[in-house]
């Protein structure tokens, strides 16, 4: 059966305020939804405008300097600690970033899965995925499955193969394993199942790193 990492977060923006947080996620995503749907007249859509410009006001009072990582390094890169909880405000998995696409990661060793459906918000062709949001998608599939086989690392390359479109409304399931190894240069492959059938391919090449190096990358950047 795949394990599904759904413990709870050890972030430490999350200490005491995960629940409130999820609450605040969740609100925002519907409002994304609303927001690339709504025909609202126009003094409704400024009111709400205003209004969450408030919103925002009241939050950023909270918002630490200098900002809190996005991406915890302290855990072990096998597959036993939670990978999207490490992850919590990440771009495409991260759970606490209302931006994420609507999808769960698990693990079936060797294989990482994604599971999930796409919604209006991620719309590219009509009633298709947009080719950004899947390409996103198996980059994290292929990191999921990196760190499962303990091969964590930056991506060098991801090339993506579109066999067919990928609907909105209808669940998506995201397979990737680890395909050979030499050195520190890891190949990884995945794929996209719809209603049983193929409608995407990838292939990464990933530079394996200590989780030090990792760090000492990171500094670099604050």
């Amino acid at each position: 059966m795949p394990v599904t990492n759904t413990s709870e977060s050890p972030h430490p923006a999350l200490e005491g305020r995960e629940d409130e947080s999820a609450a605040l996620t969740a609100a925002v995503r519907r409002l994304i939804a609303v927001a690339t749907a709504t025909t609202a007249p126009a003094d409704a859509t400024l009111a709400a405008a205003r209004e969450l410009e408030a919103v925002a006001d009241a939050l950023e009072r909270h918002v630490p300097d200098p900002p809190l990582p996005k991406t915890l390094l302290h855990l072990a890169d096998d597959g036993r600690a939670d990978f999207a909880g490490r992850m919590s405000y990440d771009a495409v998995i991260g759970r606490h970033n209302p931006m994420a696409l609507p999808l769960e990661v698990a693990f079936e060793p060797p294989k990482a899965l994604l599971r999930g459906t796409f919604t209006r918000p991620y719309e590219g062709p009509p009633g298709c995925v947009h080719g950004a949001a899947i390409a996103g998608a198996f980059d994290i599939l292929c990191a999921a499955a990196n760190f499962v086989a303990g091969a964590a690392g930056p991506t060098a390359r991801l090339e993506i193969v579109y066999r067919r479109p990928t609907l909105l409304g209808e669940p998506c399931l995201f397979e990737g394993e680890v395909e050979a190894r030499q050195g520190r240069r890891v190949r990884t492959v995945g794929r996209l199942l719809q209603r049983g059938r193929v409608t995407v391919e990838a292939t990464g090449d990933f530079v394996h790193l200590d989780r030090e190096t990792i760090a000492r990358m990171a500094a670099q950047l604050e």
